[in-house]
Protein backbone atom coordinates (compact mmCIF):
# COMPACT_ATOMS: atom_id res chain seq x y z
CA UNK A 1 0.00 0.00 0.00
CA UNK A 2 1.21 3.51 -0.87
CA UNK A 3 0.09 6.86 0.52
CA UNK A 4 0.83 10.34 -0.82
CA UNK A 5 1.68 13.07 1.67
CA UNK A 6 -0.42 16.21 1.32
CA UNK A 7 2.25 18.90 1.59
CA UNK A 8 -0.44 21.58 1.68
CA UNK A 9 -0.92 20.53 5.31
CA UNK A 10 2.11 18.57 6.51
CA UNK A 11 5.70 17.61 5.69
CA UNK A 12 6.45 14.00 4.82
CA UNK A 13 8.84 13.45 7.73
CA UNK A 14 6.28 14.78 10.22
CA UNK A 15 3.56 12.55 8.77
CA UNK A 16 5.86 9.51 8.88
CA UNK A 17 6.73 10.23 12.52
CA UNK A 18 3.06 10.50 13.47
CA UNK A 19 2.08 7.26 11.73
CA UNK A 20 5.05 5.34 13.14
CA UNK A 21 3.81 6.44 16.57
CA UNK A 22 0.49 4.75 15.79
CA UNK A 23 2.14 1.43 14.93
CA UNK A 24 2.54 1.86 11.18
CA UNK A 25 5.65 0.40 9.54
CA UNK A 26 6.58 2.51 6.51
CA UNK A 27 9.43 3.79 4.37
CA UNK A 28 9.96 6.37 1.60
CA UNK A 29 8.43 5.18 -1.67
CA UNK A 30 11.37 5.81 -4.02
CA UNK A 31 14.03 8.35 -4.91
CA UNK A 32 11.82 9.82 -7.66
CA UNK A 33 9.04 10.78 -5.21
CA UNK A 34 9.32 13.35 -2.44
CA UNK A 35 5.79 12.75 -1.16
CA UNK A 36 5.20 8.99 -1.38
CA UNK A 37 5.33 6.59 1.59
CA UNK A 38 5.17 2.81 1.28
CA UNK A 39 3.22 1.15 4.10
CA UNK A 40 4.65 -2.29 4.91
CA UNK A 41 2.45 -3.11 7.89
CA UNK A 42 -0.02 -1.37 10.15
CA UNK A 43 -1.75 -2.02 13.46
CA UNK A 44 -4.43 0.55 12.61
CA UNK A 45 -6.69 1.03 9.54
CA UNK A 46 -4.75 3.36 7.21
CA UNK A 47 -7.98 4.82 5.84
CA UNK A 48 -9.32 5.82 9.27
CA UNK A 49 -6.46 7.43 11.21
CA UNK A 50 -6.82 10.96 12.58
CA UNK A 51 -4.14 12.02 10.08
CA UNK A 52 -6.16 10.60 7.19
CA UNK A 53 -9.36 12.29 8.35
CA UNK A 54 -7.44 15.56 8.74
CA UNK A 55 -6.32 15.35 5.12
CA UNK A 56 -2.62 14.78 5.75
CA UNK A 57 -2.46 12.02 3.15
CA UNK A 58 -4.38 10.09 0.50
CA UNK A 59 -4.15 6.46 -0.58
CA UNK A 60 -2.88 6.45 -4.16
CA UNK A 61 -1.15 4.07 -6.55
CA UNK A 62 2.45 5.17 -7.21
CA UNK A 63 1.89 4.82 -10.97
CA UNK A 64 -0.70 7.59 -10.69
CA UNK A 65 1.96 9.99 -9.39
CA UNK A 66 3.83 9.83 -12.70
CA UNK A 67 1.54 11.72 -15.14
CA UNK A 68 1.19 14.59 -12.66
CA UNK A 69 4.96 14.80 -12.21
CA UNK A 70 5.31 14.79 -16.00
CA UNK A 71 2.69 17.54 -16.44
CA UNK A 72 4.44 19.67 -13.80
CA UNK A 73 1.69 22.29 -13.35
CA UNK A 74 2.89 25.68 -12.12
CA UNK A 75 1.31 28.12 -9.63
CA UNK A 76 -1.11 30.62 -11.21
CA UNK A 77 -1.70 28.49 -14.32
CA UNK A 78 -5.07 27.31 -15.60
CA UNK A 79 -5.09 23.52 -15.86
CA UNK A 80 -7.70 20.94 -16.86
CA UNK A 81 -7.99 17.42 -15.47
CA UNK A 82 -10.31 15.89 -18.08
CA UNK A 83 -11.19 12.70 -16.17
CA UNK A 84 -10.62 13.78 -12.59
CA UNK A 85 -12.61 11.52 -10.23
CA UNK A 86 -11.94 10.40 -7.57
CA UNK A 87 -9.37 13.20 -7.27
CA UNK A 88 -5.95 11.67 -6.61
CA UNK A 89 -4.28 13.40 -9.55
CA UNK A 90 -6.32 16.60 -9.19
CA UNK A 91 -5.30 17.07 -5.55
CA UNK A 92 -1.66 16.27 -6.38
CA UNK A 93 -1.74 18.98 -9.06
CA UNK A 94 -3.17 21.44 -6.52
CA UNK A 95 -0.35 20.45 -4.20
CA UNK A 96 2.31 21.19 -6.85
CA UNK A 97 0.57 24.47 -7.68
CA UNK A 98 0.52 25.40 -3.97
CA UNK A 99 -3.24 26.01 -4.18
CA UNK A 100 -2.66 28.88 -6.64
CA UNK A 101 -4.09 29.25 -10.11
CA UNK A 102 -7.12 27.23 -11.28
CA UNK A 103 -7.75 23.55 -11.87
CA UNK A 104 -10.86 22.59 -13.81
CA UNK A 105 -11.55 19.07 -12.55
CA UNK A 106 -13.99 17.45 -14.96
CA UNK A 107 -15.64 14.06 -14.96
CA UNK A 108 -18.32 12.79 -17.30
CA UNK A 109 -20.05 10.75 -14.57
CA UNK A 110 -21.89 12.94 -12.10
CA UNK A 111 -21.96 10.28 -9.39
CA UNK A 112 -18.15 10.15 -9.35
CA UNK A 113 -17.83 13.89 -8.73
CA UNK A 114 -19.01 13.32 -5.14
CA UNK A 115 -15.79 11.51 -4.27
CA UNK A 116 -13.83 14.20 -6.13
CA UNK A 117 -15.48 16.93 -4.07
CA UNK A 118 -14.97 15.01 -0.80
CA UNK A 119 -11.25 14.49 -1.42
CA UNK A 120 -10.71 18.14 -2.35
CA UNK A 121 -12.44 19.23 0.85
CA UNK A 122 -10.59 16.77 3.07
CA UNK A 123 -7.18 17.67 1.62
CA UNK A 124 -7.77 21.43 1.87
CA UNK A 125 -7.68 22.09 -1.89
CA UNK A 126 -9.16 25.49 -2.73
CA UNK A 127 -8.21 26.16 -6.37
CA UNK A 128 -10.45 23.54 -8.01
CA UNK A 129 -13.61 24.03 -10.07
CA UNK A 130 -15.51 20.75 -10.47
CA UNK A 131 -17.44 20.22 -13.71
CA UNK A 132 -19.55 17.45 -15.20
CA UNK A 133 -19.23 17.40 -19.01
CA UNK A 134 -18.46 14.91 -21.71
CA UNK A 135 -14.72 15.52 -22.13
CA UNK A 136 -15.12 15.67 -25.91
CA UNK A 137 -17.20 18.84 -25.55
CA UNK A 138 -14.73 20.76 -23.39
CA UNK A 139 -13.18 22.79 -26.29
CA UNK A 140 -16.54 24.52 -26.77
CA UNK A 141 -16.65 25.43 -23.07
CA UNK A 142 -13.09 26.38 -22.12
CA UNK A 143 -10.09 27.31 -24.26
CA UNK A 144 -6.56 28.67 -23.99
CA UNK A 145 -5.61 26.84 -20.81
CA UNK A 146 -1.96 26.29 -19.95
CA UNK A 147 -1.92 22.53 -19.42
CA UNK A 148 -4.21 19.50 -19.72
CA UNK A 149 -4.04 16.11 -18.04
CA UNK A 150 -5.99 13.29 -19.67
CA UNK A 151 -5.87 10.12 -17.61
CA UNK A 152 -8.12 8.46 -20.11
CA UNK A 153 -10.81 5.84 -19.59
CA UNK A 154 -9.20 2.55 -20.60
CA UNK A 155 -9.36 -1.23 -20.40
CA UNK A 156 -7.40 -1.29 -17.14
CA UNK A 157 -5.28 -4.19 -18.36
CA UNK A 158 -2.31 -2.77 -16.48
CA UNK A 159 -4.07 -3.83 -13.28
CA UNK A 160 -4.12 -7.55 -14.07
CA UNK A 161 -1.65 -8.24 -11.24
CA UNK A 162 -4.30 -6.96 -8.82
CA UNK A 163 -7.30 -8.44 -10.61
CA UNK A 164 -6.47 -11.50 -12.77
CA UNK A 165 -10.13 -11.81 -13.84
CA UNK A 166 -9.53 -8.92 -16.27
CA UNK A 167 -7.77 -11.36 -18.58
CA UNK A 168 -11.11 -12.97 -19.39
CA UNK A 169 -13.29 -9.86 -19.16
CA UNK A 170 -11.67 -7.83 -21.94
CA UNK A 171 -11.54 -8.52 -25.66
CA UNK A 172 -10.03 -6.87 -28.71
CA UNK A 173 -13.36 -5.44 -29.90
CA UNK A 174 -13.83 -3.59 -26.60
CA UNK A 175 -10.26 -2.29 -26.73
CA UNK A 176 -10.78 -0.96 -30.27
CA UNK A 177 -13.87 0.96 -29.11
CA UNK A 178 -11.93 2.44 -26.20
CA UNK A 179 -9.13 3.44 -28.56
CA UNK A 180 -11.58 5.41 -30.71
CA UNK A 181 -12.91 7.23 -27.61
CA UNK A 182 -9.39 7.94 -26.37
CA UNK A 183 -8.45 9.53 -29.70
CA UNK A 184 -11.47 11.84 -29.53
CA UNK A 185 -10.72 12.82 -25.93
CA UNK A 186 -7.05 13.52 -26.65
CA UNK A 187 -7.86 15.75 -29.63
CA UNK A 188 -10.37 17.63 -27.44
CA UNK A 189 -7.74 18.08 -24.74
CA UNK A 190 -5.25 19.43 -27.27
CA UNK A 191 -7.85 21.87 -28.62
CA UNK A 192 -8.29 23.31 -25.12
CA UNK A 193 -4.60 24.26 -24.80
CA UNK A 194 -3.09 27.63 -25.67
CA UNK A 195 0.04 27.00 -27.80
CA UNK A 196 1.28 30.51 -26.97
CA UNK A 197 1.16 30.03 -23.20
CA UNK A 198 4.25 31.57 -21.63
CA UNK A 199 4.66 28.76 -19.11
CA UNK A 200 2.67 25.85 -20.52
CA UNK A 201 1.21 24.57 -23.75
CA UNK A 202 1.53 20.95 -22.57
CA UNK A 203 -0.73 17.91 -22.59
CA UNK A 204 -0.06 14.67 -20.73
CA UNK A 205 -1.92 11.55 -21.83
CA UNK A 206 -1.96 8.46 -19.61
CA UNK A 207 -3.74 5.14 -19.11
CA UNK A 208 -3.52 2.21 -16.72
CA UNK A 209 -3.30 -0.10 -19.71
CA UNK A 210 -0.33 -1.64 -21.51
CA UNK A 211 -1.94 -2.20 -24.92
CA UNK A 212 -0.41 -0.40 -27.89
CA UNK A 213 -3.88 0.32 -29.29
CA UNK A 214 -4.74 2.45 -26.26
CA UNK A 215 -1.38 4.16 -25.96
CA UNK A 216 1.16 4.70 -28.76
CA UNK A 217 -1.54 4.37 -31.42
CA UNK A 218 -3.59 7.12 -29.76
CA UNK A 219 -0.56 9.41 -29.48
CA UNK A 220 0.35 8.75 -33.11
CA UNK A 221 -3.19 9.66 -34.16
CA UNK A 222 -2.84 12.99 -32.36
CA UNK A 223 0.52 13.64 -34.03
CA UNK A 224 -1.13 13.16 -37.41
CA UNK A 225 -4.17 15.37 -36.73
CA UNK A 226 -2.96 18.22 -34.51
CA UNK A 227 0.09 20.46 -34.29
CA UNK A 228 1.78 18.75 -31.38
CA UNK A 229 5.07 16.99 -30.76
CA UNK A 230 6.26 14.51 -28.16
CA UNK A 231 8.65 15.93 -25.56
CA UNK A 232 10.59 14.55 -22.61
CA UNK A 233 8.43 13.66 -19.61
CA UNK A 234 11.18 14.52 -17.13
CA UNK A 235 10.46 11.21 -15.39
CA UNK A 236 13.01 8.41 -15.49
CA UNK A 237 10.69 5.70 -14.19
CA UNK A 238 9.70 3.02 -16.69
CA UNK A 239 10.94 2.04 -20.14
CA UNK A 240 10.62 3.83 -23.46
CA UNK A 241 7.48 3.76 -25.59
CA UNK A 242 7.05 1.16 -28.31
CA UNK A 243 8.15 2.22 -31.81
CA UNK A 244 7.38 -1.04 -33.64
CA UNK A 245 4.26 -3.17 -33.23
CA UNK A 246 3.54 -6.08 -35.57
CA UNK A 247 3.11 -4.58 -39.06
CA UNK A 248 3.14 -0.97 -37.84
CA UNK A 249 5.81 1.62 -37.14
CA UNK A 250 5.64 4.75 -34.97
CA UNK A 251 7.92 7.84 -35.06
CA UNK A 252 11.26 7.60 -33.29
CA UNK A 253 10.08 10.33 -30.89
CA UNK A 254 7.62 7.77 -29.42
CA UNK A 255 10.57 6.51 -27.37
CA UNK A 256 10.10 9.62 -25.21
CA UNK A 257 6.85 8.14 -23.90
CA UNK A 258 7.13 5.95 -20.81
CA UNK A 259 5.76 2.50 -20.01
CA UNK A 260 5.57 0.98 -16.53
CA UNK A 261 5.26 -2.80 -16.11
CA UNK A 262 4.21 -4.63 -12.92
CA UNK A 263 6.78 -7.41 -13.33
CA UNK A 264 9.61 -4.92 -13.91
CA UNK A 265 8.82 -1.90 -11.75
CA UNK A 266 6.61 -3.41 -9.01
CA UNK A 267 3.81 -0.95 -9.78
CA UNK A 268 0.55 -1.06 -11.71
CA UNK A 269 0.97 -1.22 -15.47
CA UNK A 270 0.88 2.32 -16.82
CA UNK A 271 1.60 4.48 -19.86
CA UNK A 272 2.15 8.24 -20.05
CA UNK A 273 3.32 10.64 -22.72
CA UNK A 274 3.88 14.41 -22.75
CA UNK A 275 2.95 16.53 -25.76
CA UNK A 276 3.79 20.14 -26.59
CA UNK A 277 1.30 22.08 -28.72
CA UNK A 278 2.94 24.55 -31.10
CA UNK A 279 -0.02 25.78 -33.19
CA UNK A 280 -3.81 25.80 -33.32
CA UNK A 281 -5.91 24.08 -35.94
CA UNK A 282 -6.24 20.70 -37.60
CA UNK A 283 -3.25 19.26 -39.38
CA UNK A 284 -4.19 18.78 -43.04
CA UNK A 285 -1.28 16.58 -43.99
CA UNK A 286 1.10 14.36 -42.09
CA UNK A 287 4.43 15.98 -41.28
CA UNK A 288 7.25 14.24 -43.13
CA UNK A 289 9.02 13.39 -39.87
CA UNK A 290 5.95 11.46 -38.70
CA UNK A 291 5.98 9.37 -41.89
CA UNK A 292 9.49 8.02 -41.49
CA UNK A 293 9.56 4.33 -40.50
CA UNK A 294 11.81 3.26 -37.67
CA UNK A 295 13.93 0.24 -38.52
CA UNK A 296 15.57 -0.48 -35.18
CA UNK A 297 13.64 -2.12 -32.37
CA UNK A 298 15.61 -2.62 -29.18
CA UNK A 299 15.62 -5.93 -27.33
CA UNK A 300 14.14 -4.11 -24.33
CA UNK A 301 11.16 -2.92 -26.42
CA UNK A 302 10.51 -6.49 -27.66
CA UNK A 303 10.74 -8.08 -24.23
CA UNK A 304 8.50 -5.55 -22.47
CA UNK A 305 5.44 -5.94 -24.73
CA UNK A 306 3.01 -7.71 -22.42
CA UNK A 307 -0.12 -7.70 -24.52
CA UNK A 308 -0.68 -8.29 -28.21
CA UNK A 309 -3.78 -9.41 -30.03
CA UNK A 310 -3.83 -12.00 -32.77
CA UNK A 311 -6.80 -10.11 -34.18
CA UNK A 312 -4.45 -7.29 -35.16
CA UNK A 313 -2.92 -9.60 -37.77
CA UNK A 314 -6.21 -9.92 -39.60
CA UNK A 315 -6.99 -7.78 -42.62
CA UNK A 316 -10.03 -6.19 -40.92
CA UNK A 317 -8.02 -5.19 -37.84
CA UNK A 318 -8.71 -1.87 -36.12
CA UNK A 319 -6.81 1.23 -37.29
CA UNK A 320 -3.91 1.60 -34.87
CA UNK A 321 -2.95 5.05 -36.11
CA UNK A 322 0.32 3.66 -37.44
CA UNK A 323 1.47 2.69 -40.92
CA UNK A 324 1.35 -0.69 -42.60
CA UNK A 325 4.72 -1.75 -43.94
CA UNK A 326 4.60 -3.71 -47.21
CA UNK A 327 7.73 -5.49 -48.24
CA UNK A 328 8.18 -5.94 -51.98
CA UNK A 329 9.50 -9.28 -53.16
CA UNK A 330 12.60 -9.21 -55.28
CA UNK A 331 12.14 -10.35 -58.85
CA UNK A 332 14.11 -13.38 -59.89
CA UNK A 333 16.64 -12.66 -62.62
Amino acid sequence: MVIRTNTLKVKRRDLAKALIGRGVSLEPLAEWSKVGLKVNDSKVPIGATPEYLAGHYILQSPSSFLPVIALCPQPDEVVIDMAAAPGGKTTYMAQLMKNKGTIIANDSQKARTKALYANCQRLGVSNVIISNYDGRKLPSIVKNVDRVLLDSPCSGLGLISRDPSMKTQKNFKEISKLSALQKELLLAGIDCVNPHSKTGGYIVYSTCSVTVEENEAVINYALNHRYVKIVETGVQVGVSGVIAYKKYRFPASMKLARRVYPHVHNMDGFFFCKLKKFANGVKKKVVEEDKKPVADVSKEDRNCLLYTSDAADEEDSVDLGGRRIIKKKKKKT
